[in-house]
């Protein structure tokens, strides 16, 4: 029975090794977003009930758009995979697996939702998100990468615009916190699993936009930013969006 409880357990866990889904973020971080893109939607449709290649397939779009500085490029394609992520996650059975992924897809979604100005939606969707990787957490407390869109979260509430401060006061998500926020991305960039990346370049983003908010240690933050960004294109060096980085915040720190 005890073995039998293991395995179930190890079935519904988010962080079972997906050789694939690494093999796919590697090209999607080294820049081959067009490559990446299709290889996740390869995946999807050789499984058709497995959410996590479809949300990095949109990811990959998400890179893509940035590395073209367009926010608006592919966003409906974007949109409908998202959506496509949520009702297979959904649809899965309930345990920290299904949770898992959920969460993922609401906080990419609330990240394009917010991006485009729809406040109301966003923050719908970031306090659905928060929920399900809490229920992840207490069923296992070891999830790093829950960290990553918890992190977001309460950075995100801390520096909200007034009117999506007002709307997330509304729904119930409080106020956040920017330095909890940060600590939680710090986490996730030392400890992280599949979220590691991703969560180092949030944190470089943070800690750019900190640095605009205190004259006083803003050549500190900037250059721990840097150094962040600094590692991932030595692992990277094809990946537009990081270079770019590294020329922007060189020149505001001349």
């Amino acid at each position: 029975m005890q073995v039998l409880v293991a395995v179930l357990a190890l079935l519904q866990h988010p962080r079972v090794e997906r050789p694939d889904l690494r093999a796919g973020l590697d090209t999607l971080y080294a820049g081959g977003f067009p490559i990446a893109a299709a290889y996740f939607a390869d995946l999807a449709g050789r499984d058709t009930a497995d959410p996590a290649p479809v949300i990095f397939e949109a990811s990959a779009y998400i890179w893509w758009a940035e590395a073209l500085e367009n926010d608006d490029y592919e966003t409906a394609r974007i949109d409908s995979l998202l959506e496509l992520a949520i009702r297979r996650a959904g649809a899965d059975s309930p345990g920290p697996a299904r949770d898992f992924w959920l969460a993922t897809a609401l906080g990419y979604r609330a990240r394009q939702r917010d991006l485009h100005g729809h406040s109301w939606g966003a923050a719908k969707d970031g306090k659905a998100m928060r929920d399900a990787y809490a229920r992840v957490l207490r069923a296992d407390s070891s999830c790093v990468d829950c960290y990553l869109g918890l992190g977001v979260y309460q950075y995100g509430l801390a520096r909200a615009s007034m009117l999506a401060r007002l709307v997330a006061k509304i729904i119930g998500l409080g106020s956040g916190s920017a330095e909890r926020g940060v600590a939680y991305l710090r986490r996730v960039a030392q400890d992280g699993d599949l979220a590691r990346v991703e969560a180092t370049w949030v944190l470089a983003a943070a800690l750019t936009r900190e640095a605009a908010r205190d004259p006083g240690g803003r050549a500190t933050l900037e250059r721990e930013a840097r150094t962040y960004v600094g590692r991932l294109t030595e692992r990277y060096p094809g990946n537009p969006v990081f270079q770019r980085f590294l020329r922007e915040v060189g020149r505001q720190a001349s």
